[in-house]
Formats: structure tokens, C-alpha cells, sequence
């Protein structure tokens, strides 16, 4: 590349913040802070992944079997589920609970991961049945144990932001159920390396960025027309709720869930 952010797109990312539609920087509920994914850099409330087992059709037609992927997705995501996947490649479903303020470039490569291993992508919380009498960290130790747990899904308030929608992207066969929250929020520029970016940076980053997601999108057989949502709302500061119609229409899903 030869502009003149080239440097600074090496390191920075692009962040989303959570999607609500009062207010783009409210943050979502979630579990109490879990410890650390692995080792002292890892960042907080990141994202784990994990075999979950249910009765007959548990996570859809002729799924019993899932990936439960929960928590923030965040730079360093994707060498976990890499990891999974080298375990327990055999599951085709991977079912999503997102949370937090996660990292888009860190979505579109999950994204990718996810439609090379040809896996089906749907929402909701993996309910543990050995976590029901357990702390928090003793639930959360008991999902990074490495077996399969036998779980439930629980798709009653089930909410798909921006980081959800792109991840999601990435299956082949992609679901919701019919009354889940998906609301597009815009994002905000952060670097690791040099935090104050400067205008000019800032916008070239951005433009750079709104061509990836564009392209990202268009390789997963999703409307780009979400890049203009997401630049409308970084613009205004705040975020735009979708119906199941816009899912439909846009491409965010090849189905609705019951």
C-alpha cells in the first residue's frame, strides 16, 4: 500500500462498541469478570470456545452437537479457535453469545475461519448442566477443561451487535431465532501502539477498514449496504435495530431459527 497510514493499519484496530439503540456506548450485561483467558496478557472476559452436548435437535435440525463461542472477541481470538477446532473439528454448529466491546479485524477473521471449516453459525447462551450448583470461576474452569459438557441452549433473549453479525457471517448456513435483538452500531479507532491518532490517520484508517469490511462481506454473501449503517452510526452515536425482514434481505441469515 502506499498511503500514508500503511504503518499505523499494521497495529491499529477497529473496535465496536456495544450495540443499543439508546446509547452506542452503554455496555451489555454479562457473567462476572471470569480469570484470564491464558497466561498474564491475556485480555479480560475474551472469548472461549467449548463442546457442548444436548438431547435430540438441541441446536437445530439434526444438532445435537455444538461450539459454544462466549465471551469478547478480541485480537487473539482466533488462536483459540484454531485450537478448538484441531480437538474437536467433528462439530458443524457453532453457536454464539457475545459480549463487550470486541475487535472487527479479529471478527472477519473469524468470520473466515469459520466458512473454511465449512461450520453453520447461530446465537445463543450454552446453558452448562454441571455449572448449575458451581461459583462462577468454578463454571468457568469447568468449560475450559477440554471435555464435552452436556448443555442447553437458551435462546429466550438472545442479541446479535455488530462483532455478533460479523462472526456470524462466516457460516454457511447462518440462523436466529425469530426474536433476537440484532442492532448495528458504529465503531471507533484505537491503537495499541500509538493511541492518538491523528485526524488524517484516523480517517484513511477508516476508509481502509469500511473497504475490508465491504469485502468481507461480499465474500460471505452478505449485503455490504451494513458498511453504510456502520459509518451512519459512528457518525450520530448511535445504533440501528434490523428486523428479521433486513436479516433476510441483507443476507445476515440464510434462515430463521424457531
Amino acid at each position: 500500500m502506499t498511503r500514508p497510514f500503511a504503518a499505523l493499519a499494521l497495529v491499529a484496530a477497529l473496535f465496536a462498541t456495544c450495540a443499543r439503540a439508546q446509547d452506542l456506548e452503554q455496555p451489555r450485561g454479562q457473567p462476572e469478570m471470569p480469570p484470564p483467558v491464558g497466561g498474564v496478557v491475556s485480555p479480560e472476559n475474551a472469548m472461549i470456545f467449548y463442546a457442548a452436548h444436548g438431547g435430540e435437535e438441541a441446536c437445530g435440525a439434526n444438532c445435537s452437537d455444538w461450539i459454544a463461542a462466549e465471551g469478547t472477541v478480541q485480537w487473539d481470538t482466533y488462536k483459540r479457535l484454531f485450537a478448538f477446532l484441531d480437538r474437536f473439528g467433528a462439530r458443524k454448529t457453532l453457536v454464539l453469545n457475545v459480549w463487550g466491546t470486541g475487535d472487527v479485524k479479529a471478527a472477519m477473521s473469524l468470520g473466515r475461519i469459520i466458512r473454511e471449516r465449512k461450520l453453520d453459525t447461530s446465537a445463543g447462551a450454552t446453558v452448562v448442566a454441571g455449572c448449575a450448583k458451581l461459583a462462577d470461576a468454578d463454571c468457568f474452569a469447568l468449560k475450559r477443561g477440554g471435555a464435552p459438557l452436556d448443555a442447553r441452549l437458551d435462546i429466550n433473549s438472545v442479541e446479535c451487535d455488530l462483532i455478533c453479525v460479523l462472526v456470524l457471517a462466516g457460516g454457511v448456513h447462518r440462523s436466529l431465532p425469530v426474536d433476537a435483538r440484532v442492532v448495528i452500531g458504529g465503531m471507533e479507532m484505537r491503537n495499541r501502539v500509538a493511541p492518538n491518532l491523528t485526524q488524517e490517520s484516523s480517517r484513511g484508517l477508516r476508509s481502509y477498514y469500511d473497504d475490508q469490511l465491504g469485502l468481507y462481506l461480499a465474500q460471505m454473501g452478505v449485503n455490504p449496504q451494513i458498511v453504510d449503517i456502520i459509518d451512519h452510526d459512528s457518525k450520530i452515536h448511535r445504533a440501528t435495530p434490523l428486523s428479521n425482514n433486513d436479516w433476510l434481505r441483507l443476507g445476515l441469515v440464510t434462515g430463521l431459527a424457531l
